[in-house]
């Protein structure tokens, strides 16, 4: 069934109206009256209806029953992540959507190669990848990306989460499992990588003097795109959601 995503204001009354590039979506898709699909309030309430016209400009989709998302874990999930360079923040964002992050976070850190350039044209392009993901997964949120540049903040976004998970390749850390065995009702948390280059040793000693857990990621060395992807996909599963 396809999905779209619009303003909870946009679906009161039993009607809604679809404009845009969601009306020219359904062109593409060749729906027609009768028709079934699922329109998203962006807060995680889903609107099920049948479409009634398709025009040129705009399509009219009555809505007959209202449900919660399925699709959305349990655990609100912010994922803050060093500024990787080049195509692998496009990577970040659309496989952690995927996976179930509410909020992608992008930061600057000490190791951080890529500088933030023209930001704003970035952010309206990851925007757009976390929509289209979020589509195609089934989601009823689209996460919110932005960016920090204070490391200071990161940390304290992390510290007002029920749990805040911090990855780190060295020294005396946990398993991502042991940080969520030791919060087991966490309905917020926070998941922390580094850049290309990693965290230098006094970012890590930050963390964990703010009281975020220091955690390992196995054996194996994950890159800055794959490692927060993998701590979600770990979270979702140690809290029952996949």
């Amino acid at each position: 069934m396809a999905r779209f995503f619009m303003a909870a204001t946009n679906l009161a009354g039993g009607r809604a109206i679809i404009r845009g590039r969601d009306a020219e979506h359904i062109r593409v898709l060749r729906l027609r009256p009768g028709e079934e699909v699922t329109l998203c309030d962006g807060d995680g309430m889903d609107y099920i209806g049948s479409i009634v016209r398709v025009d040129e400009n705009e399509s009219e989709v009555e809505i007959h029953r209202t449900e919660p998302s399925a699709a959305e874990p349990s655990v609100r999930t912010t994922v803050l992540a060093g500024l990787p360079k080049g195509e692998r923040a496009d990577y970040l964002v659309q496989k952690c959507t995927e996976a179930g992050a509410a909020d992608i976070i992008f930061f600057q850190c000490t190791r951080c190669v890529a500088k933030p350039n023209n930001i704003e044209k970035k952010l309206e392009r990851w925007r757009r990848i976390a929509e289209e993901a979020a589509k195609q997964s089934g989601r009823g949120v689209i996460p919110h990306v932005y960016y920090l540049e204070d490391y200071g903040e990161v940390l304290n976004k992390a510290v007002h989460c029920d749990l805040g998970l911090f990855l780190y390749e060295t020294g005396d850390r946990v398993s991502i499992r042991e940080a969520i065995e030791q919060k087991p009702d966490a309905a917020t948390a926070a998941i922390i990588t580094g850049p290309e280059g990693g965290f230098e040793p006094f970012e890590a000693e930050l963390a964990r003097q703010v009281g975020l857990s220091i955690c390992a990621m196995g054996p194996r060395i994950l890159r800055c795109e794959t490692a927060p992807v993998v701590a979600l996909t770990a979270l979702m599963y140690g809290t029952g959601n996949l």
